[in-house]
């Protein structure tokens, strides 16, 4: 009863201030002019208070400076989604590293305040190091059907799929995260179900495209959502994130279909032949027009490497690829055709020493042996970097015998990435006051800012920012404010982090110099030399025709464990630091090479 007698309080007291100010009203129209003037200085007032925003800060952690390892955090007013959350695959100078990923320092560090995980596509440098993230943040995630398929496969992988959060959004749907809401937009890439977003919060606007193309003749029909991007363009976006992947190539990226029509010629002149196809796992439109021309020649597909045999179970899973009925065959049962009536699909266009196709081509894989009359098409462009392991395996197909057809030769490969016309395109449809270019090295950044330029988006409204850059978007200006902990760390096996800068440095000794192992043993008491010095070599120098050298070296430590008993040196960290030092000036005096020199000292 209290409670209903302190509404009814309110509400009389409510019905008495309605009359008091209907009879200033009536009062106030019958007063002088002005009066009228106080109303008008608090609607001022009003106005600033709503013109007054919070910054938009986004920060970059992968994916600038690369290619791959794409991470990107947005926070606005205490709020924080990420999107993206991809690896990269290892460079010449990483010997023994499996994948790379990006440093989760800072995401870990504000993890209360991140409200989700947005993926744009499903992609390894977008969805590969999601299993990392999870194994210490359970983020909820959103993205498309098949990104979401792909990233359960992963998650399976890991043993991460029970505990996972994963939201399936279609196209045209927004998603609430915090302060932000995410709407997803399609495009065109060379995965289906690829998706940019247009993020908005308090503070405005900003369109993040992801990895996109425009292909008007796309292998299922659908167009990128150009409209879409044209209405918020007329909304008002207040930043443009844009893929700079393929900024240096001027024109337009051609259409997915011209790739189709190189598979028909080649397929005919193949006749009686079989056929070898190395393309990405994830290019499902690329594996369709494979099957559907195999189907047309009535021939069997079979499909090898663990990446492509997963892609391509989930992919018709979900029904984004459509294979006829019995055209799908195993390897092992290729045996069981002719070669013109195979086609093998593969890993490999990269040329990696594990995939499929590198196996076939150093006569290591159980299933395919590679015989002169085999047609072999690469049909992908390498990724910088891969261009001399792609050549490498090309070289050893054609030493067998095959005919190997490559993006050069034939239009065998299209990409997936806008060119210029196309990247120009967008800023026209959107109009951005400012412009952050992402997705790759430093020269397709900058490339990608002079065309913003040539748009008309002023110099000082782009920001040509690094990993780890916080960029603060305000109403009158973009700025880089500071510097979060951002960079990489390697996965090698199930170590993750474990291998870091000195770790590499060894392996590149070893790689380069080889090592030479000293091992002694000293009496405990006497420390005198009980056993050796033994000298073994590993790398460095064949021991049974370097004996000379393998005396002289022992004869040189004899020399220093000397010194160091007449100077009565006990320490073992300086008597090991002094057989090394010797040791190598002697090596490099020698043989101007510089192995590394591991001392290893025993007492007994």
């Amino acid at each position: 009863m209290a409670e209903k007698n302190e509404s009814r309080k309110y509400t009389k007291k409510t019905n008495n201030k309605t009359q008091n100010k209907n009879t200033q009203k009536s009062r106030s129209q019958k007063s002088a002019a002005p009066k009228k003037s106080a109303p008008k200085k608090d609607v001022k007032n009003t106005q600033n208070k709503k013109i007054s925003k919070k910054p938009i800060k986004i920060i970059p952690l992968g994916g600038l400076g690369e290619i791959g390892k794409n991470i990107t955090l947005y926070e606005y007013d205490g709020d924080m989604f990420l999107v993206d959350c991809g690896m990269s695959f290892p460079d010449e100078d990483m010997p023994g590293i499996d994948i790379v990923i990006p440093d989760f320092t800072y995401v870990l560090e504000n993890k209360e305040k991140i409200k989700g995980l947005v993926v744009t596509h499903g992609h390894e440098d977008h969805i590969g190091a999601i299993p990392y993230l999870l194994r210490n943040f359970n983020v909820p995630i959103y993205a498309t059907r098949l990104t979401i398929g792909l990233i359960e496969g992963k998650l399976k992988e890991h043993k991460l799929l029970e505990s996972a959060s994963l939201n399936v959004v279609k196209a045209g749907s927004v998603v609430k995260l915090g302060k932000f809401s995410v709407e997803f937009i399609h495009v065109n890439h060379s995965i289906p179900d690829a998706t940019a977003f247009a993020i908005r919060c308090a503070g405005g606007t900003v369109v993040h495209t992801g990895d996109f193309k425009i292909d008007t003749t796309p292998i299922d029909d659908k167009v990128i959502d150009i409209s879409r991007f044209a209405e918020i363009g007329k909304e008002g976006v207040l930043a443009l994130l844009s893929d700079s992947t393929n900024a240096e190539r001027s024109g337009f990226t051609p259409s997915e279909r011209l790739v189709g029509g190189s598979f028909s010629s080649l397929f005919r002149q193949a006749e009686g032949k079989r056929i070898i196809v190395a393309t990405f796992s994830s290019n499902i439109h690329r594996i369709q027009q494979i099957i559907d021309e195999a189907a047309r020649c009535n021939r069997k597909v079979a499909v090898s490497g663990r990446s492509m045999l997963n892609v391509v179970s989930i992919a018709e899973e979900l029904g984004y690829l459509k294979v006829p009925q019995n055209v799908l065959t195993p390897i092992e049962a290729i045996k069981n055709y002719t070669p013109g009536q195979i086609v093998v699909v593969t890993t490999g266009s990269q040329g990696e020493p594990l995939s499929a196709l590198h196996r076939m081509a150093f006569s290591d894989h159980r299933q395919v042996e590679i015989a002169p009359d085999d047609m072999i098409i690469i049909s992908a462009t390498p990724i910088p970097g891969n261009e001399k392991l792609v050549t490498k395996v090309i070289n050893e197909l054609m030493k067998r015998g095959a005919n190997v057809v490559y993006e050069r030769m034939y239009d065998v490969h299209v990409s997936g990435h806008a060119c210029a016309e196309e990247l120009k395109l967008i800023m026209s449809i959107v109009k951005p006051k400012y412009f952050i270019p992402l997705h790759g090295e430093q020269k397709h950044l900058m490339k990608h800012a002079e065309l913003a330029q040539l748009m008309g988006i002023n110099k000082e409204n782009t920001v040509i920012a690094q990993n780890g850059s916080v960029i603060e978007l305000g109403e009158k200006t973009i700025k880089s404010i500071e510097v979060v902990t951002a960079g990489r760390v390697l996965v090698d096996g199930l170590g993750v982090g474990d291998v870091g800068s000195i770790v590499l440095r060894d392996r590149k000794l070893l790689a380069d110099g080889g090592i030479i192992i000293v091992g002694v043993t000293i009496d405990a008491v006497t420390r005198e030399i009980v056993a050796g010095p033994d000298i073994v070599s590993r790398g460095f120098i064949y021991m049974k025709e370097s004996e000379e050298l393998i005396r002289e070296i022992s004869d040189l430590v004899w020399d220093i464990m000397d010194r160091c008993y007449y100077q009565n040196i006990r320490d073992w960290a300086t008597i090991k630091n002094k057989i090394k030092d010797g040791v190598s000036r002697f090596l490099f005096t020698k043989t101007k090479r510089s192995p590394m020199v591991l001392p290893i000292i025993m007492e007994v």
